[in-house]
Parts: C-alpha cells; sequence; structure tokens
C-alpha cells in the first residue's frame, strides 16, 4: 500500500525544523519526505497545509487491564489515543494485580494486540507486587516483551533491595524508571507546601521532598551505574543536580508531565479534583523552570501520565480524592499552549514527545525520515475548541481541562502506515 501525503508542514524533531514538503508511505514505511512525487497507483492525501510530524509516543500510561477495566480498557485507551495522535502507548505496571511475572505480561501484551489500534509496549514491575521487598525476574520479563522496569509511584525505600534490583538491571542493560520523591515527606499530601496550601487548609509536600528522592536515587544509580530515567521532574530545586548528573557523564534521563507544563498549584481553585494529581501540582516559578528545562533539552521527555479514575475516586474531599488525570487526547492540544505562548516550538515539543522517548526506549519511532516506520500524526495547532469531557473516548472522564478553551486538533493519526484516526481514508 502506497500513501502520499502532500502539501504538509513538515515537523522534524530530530533536524528541529519545519518545512513545507510531501512525506510517501510505502508498505508502512517512511519511503521519502520532502520534495517527493506520487508513484503510479498511488493514494494522495493533500494535507491542506497543516502539520505532519512523528506520532506521540507517551512513557507512562496506566490502562486498567488486568483489575480496572471499568477505569479504562485496552479498547478505550487505543481509540484515545488515535484522537490525540499518539501511536505508541508506553504502559505502566502499576495494575491489579501489577505486571510483575512473565505471565502477566504475556496477557496484557496479547490482550493489548487484540484490542487496541495503536502500538503498546509494557513496563515491568521492578519489585514483586510494587511493594519494593524482593526484585522481580527481570532477565525472564525481558525475554517475555517488558521495555523498561518500574514500580511507578511507589518507591523502593529499601536501598539494598533497590541497590541488588539496579545492579542486576545493569548486567542485562535494562532501564529502569523511578518516581523521584522522599516517601515520608510526601506521604499524604495534597498540594505543594506554602501560602495556597496553608490557605486552603491542605496537607502540602515541600519541593525539597523531590530533591531529596532524586538525590537518594541519583546517588544509587552512581554506585550501580545502571541506566535510569526519572519519570517526572516538576520543581527547580531538583534541575541543578539533574544538569550536574548529566554532564558528569551518567546514562540519566528525565521526564515531566504536560500537566506540570500547563498548570500550577492555583488551578485547584476551589478544591477542584480533576486537578488533583501527583506530584501535585506546583508554583508558577516551578512551572516556567521546567518549561525552559525542557526547552534547552535538560528534561528529555514530555509525557502524559495518563491516570484514570472514575467518579467515585474522585468526588470526594480534595485530600480523600484520587490522584491522576485522564491525557491521551488532550496531550497534543495541551502542548499546542506551550507553543502559542512562544515557550517551546513545535520541533521542540515532538523531539520531546515523540523523538527522546523513542530513543531512549530504543525504538524506531519517532521521526520524520526515509525507513523510519510511518506512524504519523496531521493536526492543525490553531484550531479552536472547547473541550467536553464526556466526549473524550477514554472510559474515565477525569481532565482537568474540561470546559477549557484549547487550540489543536487531530487531523488523522496512521500507525504502521495504516490510518486509525478517523479511518481508513
Amino acid at each position: 500500500m502506497t500513501t502520499l501525503l502532500t502539501n504538509a508542514r513538515l515537523i522534524d524533531p530530530e533536524g528541529l525544523t519545519e518545512i513545507p514538503g510531501s512525506l510517501l508511505i510505502e508498505n508502512g514505511v517512511i519511503a521519502g519526505v520532502g520534495d517527493v512525487t506520487a508513484p503510479k497507483g498511488a493514494t494522495v492525501i493533500d494535507c491542506g497545509g497543516k502539520c505532519l510530524a512523528p506520532g506521540i509516543v507517551d512513557l507512562g500510561v496506566k490502562i486498567g487491564e488486568p483489575g480496572e477495566r471499568h477505569k479504562e480498557s485496552f479498547r478505550s485507551a487505543g481509540l484515545a489515543a488515535a484522537a490525540g495522535g499518539v501511536t505508541t502507548i508506553i504502559a505502566r505496571p502499576d495494575t491489579n494485580p501489577a505486571i510483575d511475572n512473565p505471565e502477566t505480561l504475556e496477557f496484557v501484551t496479547r490482550r493489548a494486540a487484540e484490542a487496541c489500534p495503536v502500538r503498546i509496549r509494557h513496563m515491568a514491575a521492578l519489585t514483586k507486587g510494587r511493594e519494593g521487598r524482593e526484585m522481580t525476574e527481570i532477565g525472564f520479563l525481558l525475554d517475555a516483551g517488558a521495555i523498561a522496569f518500574t514500580d511507578c509511584d511507589h518507591v523502593v525505600t529499601d536501598t539494598k533491595v533497590l541497590s541488588r534490583a539496579l545492579t542486576y538491571a545493569k548486567s542485562l542493560n535494562a532501564l529502569v524508571m523511578g518516581h523521584p520523591q522522599e516517601p515520608i515527606l510526601s506521604a499524604g499530601a495534597a498540594t505543594t507546601s506554602g501560602k495556597f496550601a496553608s490557605l486552603r487548609g491542605l496537607p502540602g509536600v515541600s519541593p525539597m521532598a523531590e530533591r531529596i528522592g532524586f538525590d537518594r536515587e541519583m546517588g544509587m544509580v552512581e554506585m550501580t551505574g545502571a541506566k535510569y530515567h526519572f519519570d517526572q521532574i516538576t520543581t527547580a530545586r531538583a534541575l541543578p543536580p539533574l544538569e550536574r548528573a548529566k554532564a558528569n557523564g551518567f546514562d540519566v534521563t528525565a521526564g515531566t508531565s504536560i500537566h506540570h507544563l500547563t498548570l500550577n498549584e492555583f488551578d485547584v481553585g476551589d478544591y477542584r479534583t480533576f486537578f488533583k494529581v501527583k506530584p501535585p501540582l506546583r508554583p508558577e516559578d516551578d512551572r516556567i523552570a521546567v518549561v525552559e528545562a525542557v526547552a534547552s533539552g535538560l528534561i528529555d521527555i514530555i509525557s502524559s501520565m495518563h491516570t484514570p479514575q472514575d467518579e467515585e475516586s474522585k468526588r470526594l474531599p480534595f485530600e480523600d480524592a484520587a490522584s491522576g488525570a485522564v491525557a491521551l487526547e488532550t496531550f497534543l492540544p495541551a502542548a499546542m499552549r506551550l507553543y502559542h505562548a512562544g515557550q517551546l516550538t513545535l520541533p521542540q515539543l515532538f523531539r520531546a514527545m515523540a523523538l527522546n522517548p523513542a530513543q531512549r526506549l530504543g525504538l524506531p519511532q519517532g521521526r520524520l525520515a526515509t525507513g523510519a516506520p510511518a506512524d504519523l500524526v496531521l493536526f492543525d495547532p490553531d484550531a479552536p475548541f472547547v473541550l467536553d469531557r464526556f466526549k473524550l473516548n477514554s472510559k474515565s472522564k477525569n481532565t482537568p481541562f474540561d470546559g477549557q478553551r484549547m487550540e489543536g486538533k487531530v487531523l488523522g493519526t496512521w500507525v504502521d502506515g495504516k490510518r486509525v484516526f478517523p479511518g481508513e481514508a
């Protein structure tokens, strides 16, 4: 099957360029980029001057299978991803039960292949049950297809267990992802400590909890030499040690969430629980510092940190409500806020949303280059709309952007050269 996407604004995260041109797809692979003409018999799609970019590789998506299928299934997550320009989901292992053995990993891999229209790769738990007591069978899980290892927001407090797991991961060249938070300081926190938290009477956590968590885990990385990714850096205090770690040549990368880049602590407002995420939203100075770190490349990856929660989990007092927000469909429109504010260019955004996560995980996606998989998103960065959460494809509707005016609409999504949104052309 041959398709030519013509009259497009090509967003290249490798060269950090935007140029007009065309893109040729043959047998699921990009066969040409730039000044390309349609071969005989090709399907030609006029992109109308809109943006064509590599599909988003979303690192750290929560899906409810197994155990919480009522919150999100592989099918609903896949539909949401396709509608949001996400062509590869990197799913978290914080399921019920956790993905901590080859049998469970093989089950979710098979279910995803059957039900999901986009690519899904799974991370596995670092310790059994994500309880921090005994490391998982990392070698067997790698053989079964695990792409990385993480206990998600369950910080491994036993440093001996963590050091053994990191040493073993190092011997197998496996990537480990950690959550930089000091768990005792962070326990029970609903917002970032400070004047706003005090005025609202909410339990807060100091930004230093992130810095302390980072320093502790970085020490373990220095001791073991493991490949490590910090899932969410959200405070200015954690940036200088991250810069030092990279300057010293350690194999570390860092990510942040789209919510921490586009929202701040004041968005909590009148205790709106859709704005309760983990870590909590930060002061504006921290938000700006993290945006600048993405622009400079210090923070490598932007993720949705998609975390579906049902109505019963969110319709509680703010302190008791579950943390998390759905974001597969709102990821790209939220990112356009940074573009329209002049804080990040489109190539910078797709470097962090597509190219860098793919490269960190050793995947061939994330590029507009000949020979790369034809995983693509066509979008209009200027198209305005008002978000209605009940129109989202996710089973759960817990988005902080409900009712907000946004810009950026996905017009088409291709996976392996096949159009998965809005359907085959």
